[in-house]
């Protein structure tokens, strides 16, 4: 299939010719091919931006530089959000290779964008990172007044369960001037990790 094929089938309303491509544009890529799979992130057909950001998850590491100008300098707030999206893509499909520093700092960056979309999407790359982001997303939690940011914070905390972050959650729960749907994603969030530890601790055989 041509370069051209490849990107026409990303629009493609099946599924599996749309992953067809994107293993295609991967596998074949050059020195176009990341620049213009940034530029459809400008796209409102949303399932061609979506095949596009999960297209540049795919060929990794190599399009966070582009990712990262796109998301700290577009004036287009989907761009960013679906700039932060594609990251969380790149961590996903290749953990093995760790973020580079300015892919870290620009999701970090992120977490001060106005838009919802954009820094809930940083919280979520963020979150894939495990604990290598923990110190981030604390240091955020304790420094943000915007309760939909402190929520989704909270949250990837939470699905990250390192102790340094749990111990955050815990005193947050007990904070009386911090807001309290924040307050109450904690305690949701540290109720459902003491669930998820009490079934693993009687799953395991006993001696």
């Amino acid at each position: 299939m041509s370069a051209e094929a490849s990107f026409q089938q990303l629009k493609h309303p099946n599924p599996h010719l749309r992953d067809r491509a994107m293993a295609e544009i991967a596998e074949h890529r050059d020195e176009t091919t990341i620049p213009r799979l940034v530029q459809i992130l400008d796209e409102e057909d949303t399932t061609y931006r979506r095949a596009a950001v999960k297209a540049l998850g795919a060929i990794g590491h190599d399009a966070v530089p582009t990712l990262v100008a796109a998301l700290l300098n577009s004036s287009n707030p989907i761009v960013r959000g679906s700039a932060a999206k594609a990251i969380a893509q790149v961590v996903i499909n290749h953990p093995d290779i760790p973020l580079s520093k300015e892919g870290i700092q620009g999701l970090k960056t992120a977490l001060d964008d106005p838009n919802p979309v954009v820094h809930i999407a940083a919280v979520m790359a963020l979150g894939e990172m495990g604990a290598t982001a923990v110190e981030i997303l604390i240091e955020s939690l304790q420094t943000t007044d915007n309760p939909a940011l402190g929520v989704s914070l909270v949250n990837a905390l939470g699905s990250i369960g390192d102790p340094r972050g749990l111990t955050v959650l815990a005193h947050l729960i007990d904070d009386r001037d911090a807001d309290s749907y924040v307050r109450e994603s904690a305690a949701s969030a540290l109720s459902r990790l003491e669930m998820m530890a009490k079934v693993n601790f009687e799953g395991q055989p006993s001696n």
